[in-house]
Order: structure tokens, then C-alpha cells, then sequence
């Protein structure tokens, strides 16, 4: 598999994107940094949507003991999302398909 970076990282002005730790990692990648303006929950509608379809598919029929847990189940959620989950929005395709010009058009049945 191909590992790639984003050109822009956009998100909201959340203390966990604002941290240092965060930029600094992002700005290491050769990544830059995009914030939207406080209380502007629309103008970052993808991640948004993206954040409530973790929380009902994953998060909130799973419980975890630890923080490690978490990251883990996280992981392997994000894998099938951007692997096998099809998305009706990139015309039944998985993010990756889109992302790289892979696979094809799929039909609904």
C-alpha cells in the first residue's frame, strides 16, 4: 500500500488540532495547517460527518478498558472505512478507490 500525506490539513480550532504536538507533527510532514473560524461547525462539514460516523459505527457499540484499546479499535475502524466501507457519495467506491483512481464505478443493485 501507498502511504501519502495531505497538501492542507483542515480542521476546527479544537484544542486537540491546536495543540503543539499536533501542528508540529503535521508541520514535520511537510503538511500545512488550516483552521476555520470559531463556531464555523459548517465550513468543515466533511470532518464533521466523518467524526459522527466513527461515533455510531465504532465507538458507541464498543466498549474499551484502555486508552490503547481505543487507539486500536480506532485503527482498525479507519482501515475498513477508508479500505472496504463503500461510500455512496463516491459512487459506491471506497475512499482509497477515489484516492488513488482505483477499482470502478460500482451500481447499485
Amino acid at each position: 500500500m501507498t502511504l501519502s500525506s495531505p497538501e492542507i490539513f483542515n480542521s476546527d480550532q479544537g484544542s486537540r488540532f491546536t495543540s503543539v504536538e499536533f501542528t508540529g507533527r503535521l508541520e514535520a510532514l511537510g503538511v500545512a495547517v488550516s483552521m476555520d473560524g470559531r463556531g464555523r461547525a459548517p465550513d468543515n462539514i466533511f470532518v464533521e460527518r466523518l467524526w459522527r460516523t466513527i461515533e455510531y459505527e465504532e465507538v458507541y457499540l464498543k466498549s474499551r478498558e484502555t486508552v490503547a484499546e481505543a487507539g486500536e479499535s480506532l485503527a482498525r475502524y479507519f482501515h475498513f472505512h477508508d479500505t472496504e466501507r463503500l461510500h455512496e457519495s463516491l459512487g459506491y467506491r471506497t475512499p482509497r478507490e477515489v484516492y488513488f483512481k482505483e477499482g470502478r464505478l460500482r451500481l447499485r443493485d
